[in-house]
C-alpha cells in the first residue's frame, strides 16, 4: 500500500493534488486548504473511483472480491473506531505537514506519506485492515453487497481521525510552531553547529575558570592603557 501510494501521489500531485481519500479531503477542508465545492467534487470522484476499481478487480480476477476491511476476531467495534481514528490521524498529519505545508521537503512529500501509510498498515492491518480511507471500505462494500455489519466503523473512525489531525495541525499553526526551531529547514551552512570539541570544552568549563579568563583579559587591557597614559604624561612633562 505504501509503495502504491508513493507512485500514485508522485504521478498526480501536480494535477489534482493526488487526493484519493475523502478523509484527507475533509482534513484539508477543515484547515481551509480547499473550498466546500471542491471537497464535494473530490468526495464524489473518490467514492465513484473506489466502486469502479472494486468492480474492475472483481471482473478481472477469479473468485470473490477479497476485502480486508473487517475487524479482527478479538476486536470490538469501539476498539476498531479508535484504531482507525489514530492511524488516520497519523496519515492526516503526514499530508498536512509534508504536502500542505510548503517547504524544501515538499517535493518529496509522497515518500513520507507513503511510509506513514506503510507503517500504519504494519501495525493495524491485523486489527481493522488498516483502512484509513472510507472510500477504500465503501467501494468493495458496494460491489459485494455490504457483507459486513461493522462497515460503519470505517466511516466513524477515519472521520474522527480527520478532525483530530486537522485540530492538532491548526493548534501548531496558531502557536507558530516554526518559531520553536526556526533554522530547522535551513540549508545555510552558517546555521550548522560549531566545533563540537569547543562546545564540549565550554560545556565542562567551570564558571570560575571563565571568570578568571575574563578578569585576566580585562587586566591585560587595563595595564596597556595605563602604560599609554604614563607615556603621555612623561611626554607632557618633557615638553
Amino acid at each position: 500500500m505504501g509503495l502504491s501510494l508513493i507512485v500514485s501521489a508522485w504521478l498526480f500531485f501536480r494535477i489534482t493534488g493526488a487526493l484519493f481519500n475523502p478523509n484527507i479531503s475533509l482534513a484539508l477542508l477543515l484547515v481551509g486548504a480547499i473550498r466546500p465545492v471542491r471537497f464535494v467534487l473530490y468526495c464524489i470522484a473518490q467514492m465513484l473511483g473506489a466502486i469502479a476499481a472494486s468492480a474492475l478487480v472483481l471482473a478481472l480476477l477469479p473468485g470473490n472480491l477479497a476485502s480486508n476491511n473487517v475487524l479482527g476476531t478479538d476486536i470490538n467495534p469501539a476498539q476498531g473506531v479508535f484504531i482507525e481514528m489514530f492511524i488516520t490521524t497519523a496519515l492526516v498529519l503526514a499530508v498536512l505537514m509534508l504536502a500542505a505545508e510548503k517547504h524544501q521537503a515538499t517535493p518529496f512529500a509522497p515518500i513520507g506519506i507513503g511510509l506513514t501509510l506503510f507503517t500504519c498498515h504494519l501495525w493495524a492491518v491485523f486489527y481493522t485492515g488498516a483502512c484509513m480511507n472510507t472510500a477504500r471500505a465503501f467501494g468493495p462494500a458496494v460491489v459485494t453487497g455490504f457483507l459486513y455489519e461493522d462497515h460503519w466503523v470505517y466511516w466513524v473512525g477515519p472521520f474522527l481521525g480527520s478532525v483530530l489531525g486537522a485540530t492538532f495541525y491548526a493548534l501548531l499553526k496558531h502557536y507558530k510552531y516554526w518559531r520553536l526551531a526556526p533554522d530547522q529547514a535551513s540549508v545555510d551552512f552558517s546555521k550548522s553547529p560549531g566545533d563540537p570539541v569547543v562546545a564540549i570544552k565550554n560545556l565542562f568549563t567551570s564558571g570560575t575558570d571563565i571568570e578568571a579568563d575574563r578578569d585576566a583579559a580585562v587586566g591585560t587591557s587595563g595595564a596597556g592603557m595605563g602604560e599609554k597614559a604614563d607615556g603621555r604624561k612623561s611626554d607632557d612633562s618633557a615638553v
